[in-house]
């Protein structure tokens, strides 16, 4: 729970950050288009621009040949306009004469073939070279432009992801293991269950990385290889920036984290509560497809809420959008272009869940290659008039009168446990359905109800600290460490109030079941023991009795035996009809539910709706309203803002039970209120 009355700046800024990614490195032959951007910057409102991502071909053209005069006079320019810069590192994409003469920072594949020169994010992580060659790149930039009046933070390489499986990085893999096992082989196969098929090591030099041509169906190798992978790319990461820290200590680093765009879910291929550490300021590229035909409007910005919070939360300070698009993208299935008005409603979202900044992939279209139909503040007729350019400008204003907003928390009492490790074992594990594990939306099922009932949610990692929440959310943890255990049976024994669900508490970290079943700690805890998974057909139907109405259940449900546990709920039909299906137990000062089966969406708001009362969770600042309509709050000492969202295709009507104040217009408002199709009004109120 963060406190109310402190700001957290995260950079020097104390202004919302508006503009983003600029590549006038394609446009050096176009000095007149260079100028024009200058002027458009002004005019939309935009007063910070990321250079540099992808121009090491323009910063170094052959090797050891550098040209940085172009650079110079771009950040002179942005400067003369009050622009800041977000200085990037180009590591994300390398030069071809790189490729050439040092093949060995080209990946090699899973299937241990070696990747040819082009697309980005395609180089070695352990290569020597390539670190070699990237450090000296950085700090020559550090030298040259680390005491530059404009220079606001530093901008890591681009969008870290994949692995390599070259011999280096096999040669890195069993040195990491070593450590990792202390140097004690047998250890390693023990957490590994090497007897299974014959699996058992006698040598380091056995160890090869999973591979479909090869092995990858032991779950610890799996598992650890995917841990080596996240602690190498943060090794190579902290090789960029060690100059970078030398010389310009107090510049904030960043680098811009994903998330999968179809089903909006984290970034599954690295974990990011490690790489957090190793951060000033965390940010992250939102590319939701606004208007598609699979979900309403709604239940995508409940996806983008629960994105917002887990990455706001794994600093617990505010956070920056780094990279968005102001109207289509070009690598959906379909490129829908947002409507006239959820640019700025999807805009305005973010800063309501804790981001300072809204910035854009791409300040201008490119004119050929792969993006040159991405979405851009600036098209290609250069012009000022188009629909997209002035919603931009919009936001740039609106954006101007939230600097008070800078800085400020969302504190909550209701925390939900989101675990990346979890997520790769549970996916690894050959049992349950193949396609309905779903750990990352069914996280997001359960932070629906708090979503929709306007009641602040930090998603959190098992490392943070659980201990001022009312309410913590554990669905699906898989995986689950004795420390973990102890952790989670602490908060309750101390007074908190637990929620566990099917498929939790079946393996430790090294991804071996607990012999017995299931853990000792958590059977006092929640007074139970899960004897029996039922894995469920699509077609399958089963349904649970609860507070006196049925709720359809599909995917899974635990068979449980009762110790000491309140059963709230009962399974329906199949042989265990009658039996435990929703339990409460007082396990000392807090209580512990678990949810034995996958639970449709009413079940979900019916459920929570009991906890939220029976704890007094409550609205920051209560404003009714229908469903669709999100109310988002950030806090300081002295005010709440409030920042209420229709996020759907009709006009919709809140009741405001305080006098408040629009912080755009300038209004006074209270009682009803009438909000347009995609609207957002962004209110003041003494906290």
């Amino acid at each position: 729970m963060m406190p109310t009355n402190e700001k957290t700046y995260t950079t020097a800024a104390r202004f919302m950050l508006h503009g983003g990614d600029y590549n006038p490195d394609q446009w050096l032959d176009h000095p007149e288009i260079l100028a024009e951007d200058l002027k458009l910057m002004k005019l939309s409102g935009s007063n910070t621009f990321s250079l540099g991502i992808f121009a090491w071909s323009t910063l170094e053209p052959e090797e050891g040949q550098f040209h940085f005069e172009w650079l110079d006079s771009i950040i002179d320019n942005i400067a003369s306009i009050g622009g800041r810069v977000i200085l990037a590192t180009p590591s994300g994409a390398r030069p071809a004469w790189m490729s050439q003469k040092y093949p060995e920072v080209l990946r090699v594949n899973e299937s241990r073939v070696q990747q040819l020169h082009g697309g980005r994010h395609n180089h070695c992580f352990t290569s020597p070279v390539y670190r070699e060659k990237t450090a000296k790149m950085n700090r020559m930039l550090a030298e040259r432009y680390g005491k530059h009046p404009a220079l606001l933070m530093w901008h890591i390489s681009n969008e870290y992801g994949g692995e390599c499986h070259c011999d280096k990085c096999q040669d890195a893999f069993r040195s990491w293991l070593k450590v990792k096992y202390a140097d004690d082989l047998k250890a390693l196969n023990d957490s590994w269950w090497g007897p299974f098929w014959s699996h058992t090591f006698s040598d380091w030099s056995q160890i090869e990385s999973p591979s479909p041509i090869g092995e990858n169906m032991v779950h610890g190798l799996n598992l650890d290889w995917k841990r080596f992978v996240t602690d190498q790319t943060i090794s190579f990461f902290e090789n960029e920036v060690t100059a970078i820290k030398e010389l310009t200590p107090d510049i904030p680093i960043t680098t811009n984290f994903m998330a999968d765009t179809h089903d909006l879910i984290p970034f599954q291929s690295l974990d990011y509560s490690k790489f957090a550490k190793h951060l000033d300021v965390i940010s992250w590229d939102a590319y939701p497809a606004w208007h598609n035909d699979w979900e309403t409007t709604a239940n995508l910005a409940m996806k983008v809420g629960f994105i917002n919070d887990l990455y706001r939360s794994l600093k617990q300070q505010p956070f920056l959008l780094m990279e968005s698009t102001p109207s289509a993208v070009n690598w959906h299935k379909v490129n829908k272009a947002k409507r006239p008005g959820m640019h700025l409603l999807s805009s305005m979202q973010m800063v309501a869940h804790g981001s300072d900044s809204i910035l854009y992939f791409q300040w201008r279209k490119s004119r050929g290659s792969s993006e040159k139909f991405h979405g851009a503040v600036v098209d290609h007729d250069n012009s000022a008039e188009n629909r997209v350019f002035k919603e931009v400008s919009k936001v740039g204003e609106t954006l101007g009168k939230l600097s008070q907003v800078v800085g400020t928390n969302r504190p909550a009492d209701v925390a939900i446990l989101y675990d990346w490790e979890n997520n790769w074992a549970l996916d690894h594990a050959q049992g349950y359905g193949s396609e309905t594990k779903s750990y990352p939306q069914t996280l997001q099922e359960h932070y629906r109800t708090f979503w929709e009932q306007d009641i602040p949610v930090d998603v959190i990692t098992k490392e943070q600290d659980f201990s001022g929440y009312k309410l913590l959310v554990v669905p699906m943890l898989y995986l689950a460490s004795e420390r973990t255990i102890a952790r989670l049976k602490r908060f309750v024994a101390d007074g908190g109030t637990v929620v566990m669900t099917y498929i939790s508490g079946i393996v430790n970290e090294y991804d071996l079941t607990y012999l017995g079943g299931w853990h000792q700690d958590l059977r006092d805890v929640f007074g139970i023991n899960p004897v029996e998974t039922d894995t469920l057909y699509p077609s399958d139907r089963n349904a649970v009795h609860y507070g006196g109405r049925s709720y359809e259940l599909t995917d899974y449900a635990t068979v449980l035996e009762n110790h000491s546990a309140d059963v709230v709920g009962t399974y329906e039909q199949d042989f265990y009809a009658e039996t435990p299906a929703v339990t409460s137990n007082r396990y000392e000062k807090g209580e512990a539910y678990y949810i034995g089966g996958r639970l449709e969406e009413q079940f979900h708001r019916d459920f929570y709706q009991g906890l939220i009362r029976e704890l007094s969770l409550q609205p920051v600042f209560p404003i009714a309203h229908g469903p669709g309509v999100s109310v988002q709050v950030r806090q300081d000492a002295a005010q709440d803002y409030a920042f209420v969202m229709n996020f759907t295709e009709q006009e919709q009507t809140v009741s405001i039970d305080a006098k408040a104040k629009d912080l755009v217009t300038g209004e006074d408002l209270s009682g009803e209120l009438a909000l347009a199709k995609y609207e957002v009004r962004i209110l003041a109120v003494n906290g």
